[in-house]
């Protein structure tokens, strides 16, 4: 297998910070479409570490956004004078989850409200911020106001609900998206323009996992012991996502090694259930639901449900429910998380598997990024043209 190192033909450029970057998937997104992601700014450390590895030359501010300026953000992220074209990201949504307590208060939620601030003291040319449904209730209606209220010359689209399967991710997960713009810069970006194409092709559970070993031995909990070859290479748009289309630059030159001569990922850790939740697991069929855990099965002719991510240190630290395997009597891995969720075998994540669950969960699918920012930069005009 020979890794297919992607080269952009656009010289121009687009310069982007990414905020509540976690783990990159709205980086990948944004990069694969072109975009310059110029410094990202995440407070958790373990989220920071991890995207090091995949993105190396880009800035990694480990910071908390509350207390940082416009201004302050422009000199951490080394911008001098040039222009930050767009600022994208996804704020905590814990606040707004429904299933969650869903308090209109919780200072988590603030945090969405501090992104619009970043954007009115930067004044990119656009902003795209992501979260969850239930931002979208009546309870949170004033709250969603008075943030983007803060925004003067901007155009704002109405709040649009996209799923990730329908651009082409094995995951049904749905993603709240705030776009605005400002007119002299953006061309005219309707709502039509992220209605996914009839020629998107449905990656189901099944398919998305092809490839990657079915058998995980208990023991493997160790990082190195994570590593494991891939069964078979397949062919298609979905795979080349999953095995290529690196922009330069980006990926751990390591992993980038060893799955182009090895045909090796990392991820590939176990669980060690017990023979009582084994025997339960077996019983289950495809779709069911295991009573005492309320963890499913996965469908292998469907789509993933959302992934969960758990709590931090801040809130309890508890791990997230996993799906079960839909053919194996276990949860699934890091690596088959990954895949449902559309990250390429080359992605790092954190050498645990609770982190790296909690970095795969807290994440927008990386498939449903790329085709949100490549409609974005088909709108975009150089700098310098002639706006009437």
């Amino acid at each position: 297998m020979t890794i297919q190192i992607e080269v952009f033909q656009n010289v121009h450029r687009f310069a982007i910070i990414d905020l509540f970057s976690g783990v990159g998937g709205f980086s990948l997104g944004a990069i694969r479409s072109g975009f310059d992601v110029i410094a990202a700014v995440d407070n958790d450390p373990r989220a920071a570490k991890a995207f090091m590895v995949n993105f190396p030359n880009c800035k990694q501010i480990q910071e908390d956004i509350e207390k940082i300026t416009g201004v302050r953000l422009r000199e951490l992220a080394a911008a001098g004078k040039q222009t930050i074209h767009g600022i994208i990201g996804g704020p905590p949504c814990q606040g707004f989850s429904r299933i969650g307590r869903r308090i209109p208060n919780d200072e988590r939620n603030k945090l969405f409200d501090h992104f619009f601030r970043l954007v009115s003291e930067i004044q990119p040319w656009f902003y795209c911020v992501e979260n969850v449904r239930g931002v979208l209730d009546e309870r949170f209606g004033n709250f969603r106001k008075k943030a983007i209220k803060r925004l003067r010359g901007y155009r704002h689209l109405p709040p649009q609900i996209l799923k990730a399967s329908d651009f082409g991710a094995a995951t049904n997960r749905e993603r709240v998206i705030f776009v605005g713009y400002k007119p002299q810069h953006v061309g005219n970006l309707r709502v039509g323009d992220f209605k996914p194409r009839d020629s998107v092709q449905n990656v189901t559970v099944g398919m998305a996992l092809r490839g990657l070993p079915r058998k995980i031995n208990p023991i493997w909990q160790r990082e190195h012991e994570g590593w494991r070859r891939l069964t078979k290479l397949q062919e298609g748009r979905f795979w080349d996502s999953i095995y290529g289309n690196i922009p330069p630059g980006i990926g751990a030159p390591d992993a980038l090694k060893r799955l182009n001569m090895e045909r090796q990922v990392s991820g590939c850790l176990g669980t060690n259930h017990t023979s009582e939740v084994i025997k339960r697991f077996e019983a289950l069929k495809e779709g069911s639901v295991d009573g005492p855990s309320r963890a499913v099965k996965l469908v292998r002719k469907g789509f993933c449900p959302t992934l969960r991510s758990g709590t931090g240190p801040d809130h309890g630290s508890f791990q997230a429910l996993r799906p079960i395997h839909p053919t194996e009597a276990r949860v699934i891995t890091p690596r088959e998380a990954a895949r449902l969720q559309g990250f390429p075998d080359w992605f790092q994540f954190d050498a645990t598997k609770w982190h790296s669950h909690r970095q795969i969960g807290n994440s927008i699918s990386p498939i449903l990024a790329e085709n949100i920012m490549r409609i974005i930069a088909k709108h975009l005009k150089t700098e310098g043209e002639d706006n009437g």
